[in-house]
């Protein structure tokens, strides 16, 4: 998991800086950035002027690390521009830089930001097959709509990942809702926050079982862990909690 901190620099600047890290990564087999790191979550005048189509720089650059260290590239999120639209887009690339998983993030956040205002929201919860299992995504404000998450289990997710832009004034909330999701998902989650001003950082990996394998701190760089992946398939089968979900039962208010 790569933090990164999206002040004091140009974009070129923070593209070239994150590039000459991600590839200094070397060894990795699965590396995970965080939420609009190249343009900065809280830049919203920069959003429609940073916009790229699909086939823009951050893919290209992802597409190219993952070439170069063998691994699978998860290059968080970016403001794609699509028909005249505005998406906060993630993309995870395999090792040969082929896309293998688009998420467009459905829940925009409205609260003191203008994200809602400015980008639109995704209406898919894809998941993709990797060499370590089945693999789909959800980005920051999705964390707190256990319905999305319930969906993504009944595609067929093991793993999810996370890119953010988390604040540090409900950083509690984020390592909560973290944890809360692997444990009632019975996922193994892959949390990546962005770093500096208003910022939480804490990015973290969460086994189903709820133990945080990995957590960084509040400063940009990048956090190592090594995980199973079986995890998941061991603590399904161990404690089927999933399989003795009532899906036969309709719920109606009450009578007033």
């Amino acid at each position: 998991m790569v933090q990164v901190d999206s002040s004091g620099e140009s974009v070129p600047e923070r593209r070239a800086r994150v590039g000459e890290l991600v590839r200094g990564l070397g060894g990795a087999d699965l590396v995970v950035l965080p939420e609009l790191w190249a343009v900065g979550y809280f830049a919203f005048d920069a959003y429609a002027e940073g916009a790229e189509p699909f086939e823009g720089p951050s893919v290209s650059d992802a597409r190219s690390w993952a070439r170069e260290l063998g691994a699978w590239v998860h290059l968080g999120s970016f403001v794609e521009m699509d028909a005249g639209r505005l998406f906060n887009t993630a993309v995870l690339l395999s090792p040969e830089g082929e896309v293998a998983h688009v998420y467009r993030k459905i829940h925009v956040f409205g609260y003191r930001s203008r994200e809602a205002e400015l980008l639109t929201p995704g209406d898919e919860l894809p998941v993709a097959d990797t060499s370590f299992g089945r693999v789909a995504a959800t980005t920051c404000y999705d964390l707190r709509f256990p319905e999305l998450w319930r969906g993504l289990v009944d595609g067929g997710a093991q793993i999810a990942i996370v890119p953010a832009a988390w604040p540090a004034a409900r950083r509690e909330h984020w390592r909560l809702f973290t944890s809360c999701r692997a444990v009632e998902e019975q996922v193994l989650l892959i949390g990546c926050n962005a770093a500096g001003a208003e910022l939480g950082g804490h990015s973290r990996v969460v086994d189903p079982w709820g133990a945080v394998l990995a957590e960084a701190g509040t400063e940009a760089g990048v956090t190592w862990c090594d995980v199973d992946p079986a995890v998941v398939e061991r603590a399904r089968a161990e404690f089927p909690v999933l399989a003795d979900r009532r899906t036969d039962l309709t719920f109606q208010g009450a009578d007033v």
